[in-house]
């Protein structure tokens, strides 16, 4: 179980850091969302993968799962949402106001590639 959940956050990082370094900004954004859900998924593994355990200890449970990690996702989902939705709204702002979603820009406000679409 631990195998596959740290290959996922692997593959999840991976693929966060490759859309993250794209031109365009949809994909820049894509990518920071996948990042953001490694990241959850690696705090709350954090708490050990426990099935079948209650959350606060009781008697005749032979064990309990933590608490702590899964306060952390919540907030950290939260947090995250607000996150993309203002990235979303800059990069939205940004392709109104130029007309094309490249990242990589000249000193004259044109795409680095010339202007190619």
């Amino acid at each position: 179980m631990e195998a596959l959940v740290a290959s996922a956050i692997g593959m999840m990082t991976a693929a966060g850091v490759y859309l993250m370094l794209r031109q365009r900004t949809f994909p820049v954004i894509v990518g920071l969302t996948l990042l953001t859900y490694a990241v959850n998924v690696f705090l709350f593994t954090s708490g050990r993968l426990a099935t079948n355990v209650p959350a606060i200890y009781g008697t005749g449970a032979p064990g309990y799962a933590d608490p702590l990690p899964q306060a952390l996702v919540l907030t950290a989902i939260v947090i995250s949402f607000g996150m993309t939705a203002v990235i979303v709204m800059m990069a939205l702002g940004a392709f109104l106001e130029a007309g094309h979603d490249k990242v990589d820009m000249n000193d004259d406000d044109t795409p680095a590639d010339g202007g190619q679409k």
